[in-house]
């Protein structure tokens, strides 16, 4: 695996997506987490989790696909799946990297995965910050807002192929996307240089 510096300690690049009930965590439940390493994407978690309560919106889970009921009964507890995620996290990150939450549109999946680690774990092993994959693409392209969507950026950098809403496919393809994007940054400098968006701080 080829980790990224900023310098200062290195920084291990982890794509997470997530599929959930709803649009806010004080309302709806996490129903499925996918992650990769963005420099190698079959190492790779999912985790389908029992959802805290019933409440849904049908939109979502006609994209998701997944059931409120079937995951009652097969999903693992939240505590427990956020217990698996940290585990992969520091297990895949090397000894003395920081791991980078990386996500398209990352406010939302970071709103949801902060919110779980802090309710069921008290700690969060990304710490305090996440890097928007669309606010990257924004600033190392110099382009405007609407130019990050991601019918725009799949057809540049992934064959044109749609999201499909799985979570550990979903992050693979952000994985990919991200890749592309930080290969065409440093294509225009001497060398890396990575700046992490901070989400609240």
């Amino acid at each position: 695996m080829t980790a990224r510096s900023n310098g200062d300690q290195p920084e291990c690049f982890i794509s997470v997506d997530i599929e959930t009930a709803g649009p806010v965590p004080s309302r709806y439940a996490i129903l499925s987490i996918g992650a990769c390493l963005v420099d190698d994407p079959d190492q790779t978690f999912y985790v389908e989790l029992q959802p805290e309560h019933t409440r849904a919106e049908a939109e979502a889970l006609a994209v998701t696909g997944l059931s409120i009921e079937a995951l009652a009964e097969r999903g693992e507890r939240p505590q427990r799946a956020m217990e698996m995620f940290e585990d992969w996290v520091l297990s895949e990150c090397p000894a003395g990297h920081r791991p980078v939450f990386t996500a398209f549109n990352a406010a939302f999946d970071w709103m949801f995965i902060a919110d779980y680690f802090e309710r069921f774990l008290g700690r969060n092993p990304f710490g305090h910050s996440a890097l928007d994959i669309k606010a990257f693409a924004m600033g190392s392209g110099n382009t405007s807002w609407a130019a990050t969507s991601m019918d725009v950026l799949a057809a540049e950098h992934l064959g044109g192929r749609a999201l499909t809403h799985n979570a550990l496919a979903d992050a693979q393809d952000q994985a990919e996307l991200f890749r592309h994007l930080l290969d065409e940054r440093d294509a225009l400098t001497e060398g890396p240089v990575t700046t992490t968006v901070s989400l609240g701080e």
